[in-house]
Parts: C-alpha cells; structure tokens; sequence
C-alpha cells in the first residue's frame, strides 16, 4: 500500500485488527524484513510498517533529515488511526525514532516499547580516533575548494569512500547528510522519558551497536529489561528469528 505523508509517497503495509503495533526498520533496511513479525502479531494487533522517507520503496526527502524531523513523519503517519495506545518496535535507527518520539507529548499512550539492537548511544572515541575524524574534516574541506575539485576531480569521492562507513557509502548525497546528522547525536539524556515497559532484544555479537549500549538504555529506562540473544550480531531478529519471535509473542501475550 501507499499514501502521501508531507507530500512522500510512503509505501507500508498493514494487517490484523486490534491494538496498534507499529514496526520501525534500521538504517539502510526495508518492511520486508519485518514481514515475519507481522505474520506473528497480525492475529491479535493491528500492525503497521512503513518503509521510512529515504528507505525501501518509499521516496527521500528533498533535504536532509534529523531524528525529529523523522518523528514528526512518524506522528503525521499515524494521525489518521487516532490511536489510544501504540506498541512500538524498531530495530537499530528505528530505534532512535521511538527513543525521541517518547520524549514529546504525544496525543496517544505507548504501551510498550520493543528495541531491538537499537541505535541512540554515542559511542566514546580514543584521543586517537577524535585526532583522525579532525584531520578527514579538514582534508574533506580543503578538497571541496572549487580549484582544488578542478584541479583533483576524484580525490573527494575516493576520500568518502575510504573514510565512510558502508551505510554513508551506499546512500545518496540526501541521505549521507542525514546520516551525518543522525549518528552524531546521544539520545542517553531522552531514554528516561522510555517510562512504559521496555524489552531490549540485543545480540550479544553486535559490534554496530554493542550490548553494552543495551545495558546503558536498560539503566536509564525505568521498566525495562534485556534478553540477549547469544552469539548474534547486529541483525540477531534475522540470525536467530525462531527464538526471537518467541520472544516477542510472550512479551505481546500472543499465543
């Protein structure tokens, strides 16, 4: 399915009756993935997905996008439901955008919270890796000198390509730039406002988002707790989806 929402054609699907579920994918991911879960849920919940702006088959902004511009998507997306209560999952970057989203004053309860290898903890750099990313942002700058790009065309590309993570190499220029603006912010001072009951779902092999991040959101968030799936990395809802889906239907009450 498809609608408009600030002027995106969004693609999403929707199945089930019930309590609204509403499933948040990760950075450079896609509905489909999700699509196990919704087989899952779909007989006791309502449940939506929507491939975010920029993601899936879903059209990117026309400029770069923050967290918040994200969760006033989300809120736009879902006003025409006029949800009492909402159960939230997201997996990594999904997860930033519920982090944020219980932060506002929302026109609807959230329930639950699932994060599933959830995104929103700053890593700290080594004096060594802050030294390294200044010296790429001053070559970065001085390769953007318009005599300097006639002079080096290729230079500035191949130095993305080196220094940019697989995520920023693989996007366009829109979605670099919102990336830049999404992975630099810490969202620790927001996760208190995370009052519902919360379940992480963590891999305890994930290097992008490490289980020690898991352990940082579970003491800032009141009512949550971490099931750790072992030996999983970062996508541990795809490594070890049998048991994660008994994880979420006993969390959601679904037999």
């Amino acid at each position: 399915m498809n609608r408009e929402v600030f002027g995106l054609n969004i693609h999403y699907v929707e199945e089930g009756e019930g309590e609204l579920v509403v499933l948040l994918h990760g950075w450079g991911s896609n509905i489909e993935l999700f699509q196990p879960t919704v087989d899952t849920l779909k007989g006791k919940y309502r449940v939506v997905a929507m491939d975010m702006p920029g993601f899936g088959q879903s059209e990117e902004p026309d400029e770069p996008w923050t967290v918040d511009n994200y969760v006033d998507f989300l809120l736009a997306f879902l006003a025409p439901y006029r949800p009492d209560k909402v159960i939230l999952l997201g997996h990594s970057f999904g997860g930033r955008v519920i982090i944020k989203l219980c932060a506002r004053e929302l026109p609807f309860e959230v329930d639950k919270v699932i994060l599933v290898d959830a995104a929103g903890v700053l890593p700290e750099r080594s004096p060594w890796e802050k030294f390294k990313q200044k010296l790429i942002k001053l070559t970065k700058r001085f390769f953007q000198l318009s005599i300097i790009q006639k002079l080096f065309p290729h230079v500035l590309e191949a130095l993305r390509r080196r220094s940019g993570s697989a995520d920023y190499n693989a996007a366009t220029p829109v979605m670099r730039r919102t990336l830049v603006k999404v992975v630099n912010e810490d969202l620790c001072d927001l996760m208190p406002h995370v009052t519902c009951p919360a379940l992480l779902i963590w891999g305890t092999a994930d290097t992008a988002t490490p289980l020690s991040d898991a352990v940082k959101m579970n003491s800032l968030m009141p009512e949550s707790a971490i099931v750790k799936l072992e030996g999983a990395g970062h996508f541990s809802f795809l490594e070890q989806q049998p048991r994660y889906l008994r994880i979420l239907a006993s969390f959601l009450n679904v037999t």
